[in-house]
């Protein structure tokens, strides 16, 4: 990877690079909360800014698309990780083909020598466990569109680190016990549902939680309503995309997996009811490791379709 010096763009700018026009009532609110986090990033540092209040509050009303990517570095304390000289290994057809048919209107990620695939090259290089899927590539594409390639790698780069590794592995321990985090929760907040998704339809949990997780909602969500889930993740961690998960089954059960905008609240509303489900985000967490734990101690690895039989953890729930 060459390095890039941060550059931020002049205006908001969409997913395609175009520029968004706003209304100057929206673009005055625009540059307000422009300033609040230009003053705010280097106030707080990197290592407590996902334990900060008012970062919390300026990610629920929104980050500004133009300095979005600096953020993004910021809650993933990107920077730290960063190393020099890192190379790469041989392109291959996957990367590329991928490319063409998750980012079909960006030519400049398509290209062999292009910096989709150079950002995955020297990613896989450098972590050479993690096995390739196409989620790498859409969750790449996107930070391309939105940062430079230097700051794009190693936001990629902690993510992965910090939340996505266990997805790409070998071990498919983490995949299993996600999947039956999430039908346990989902069980508590809609059981009608559950039984229509498990039993009458015998769905396996793992088809659900792999293609949603793994690629943090890319290719289910629009790109507008996708950002601002990032935006949030990387403040809470796995334990919001359970939330929106959860939303999105609930909205969209007959094409869960791939939804049209019609099946889907808007942003606003979706955030809301993410925020309001049933769920304990510590408990969560301290399921997943408990979780994996057992299953190491009983079982062995299964393909990312297949569920366990351990006995599903109880996630304590807040009290209405």
């Amino acid at each position: 990877m060459h390095s890039s010096a941060p550059r931020s763009p002049m205006f908001p700018v969409d997913a395609s690079g175009s520029p968004v026009v706003e209304s100057s009532e929206s673009a005055d609110a625009h540059r307000q909360r422009e300033l609040k986090w230009m003053g705010l990033i280097p106030a707080v540092p990197p290592s407590q800014a996902r334990k900060n209040k008012k970062i919390k509050k300026l990610l629920q009303e929104g980050v500004p698309s133009s300095v979005r990517y600096l953020v993004w570095c910021h809650l993933t304390d990107s920077k730290a990780r960063a190393l020099p000289g890192v190379s790469r290994v041989p392109a291959f057809t996957e990367i590329e083909k991928d490319a063409v048919k998750g980012f079909p209107d960006q030519p400049q990620l398509h290209m062999a020598q292009g910096t989709l695939v150079s950002l995955l090259q020297a990613y896989l290089s450098m972590v050479p466990d993690i096995q390739y899927s196409p989620g790498l590539t859409s969750i790449a594409g996107h930070l391309l569109l939105l940062a430079p390639e230097e700051d794009a790698f190693w936001i990629f780069a902690s993510m992965m680190d910090a939340h996505l590794r266990p997805y790409f592995s070998a071990n498919t321990n983490q995949i299993e016990v996600d999947a039956s985090l999430f039908s346990k929760a989902l069980e508590v907040n809609d059981p009608v549902l559950t039984k229509k998704l498990y039993v009458q339809l015998s769905i396996a949990p793992a088809s659900i939680t792999w293609p949603l997780f793994s690629t943090l909602f890319v290719g289910t969500l629009p790109v507008e309503c996708l950002h601002r889930i990032w935006d949030i993740f990387l403040y809470d961690g796995m334990s919001f995309l359970f939330r929106v998960g959860l939303v999105v089954a609930n909205s969209a059960l007959e094409c869960l997996l791939h939804p049209p905008s019609a099946c889907l609240p808007s942003v606003i509303e979706l955030l809301s009811l993410a925020s309001n489900v049933k769920l304990k985000d510590d408990d969560v967490r301290k399921q997943r490791v408990k979780m994996e734990k057992q299953l190491k101690r009983t079982t062995q690895a299964r393909p990312p379709t297949g569920v366990s039989n351990m006995q599903t953890a109880s996630i304590s729930l807040p009290k209405t």
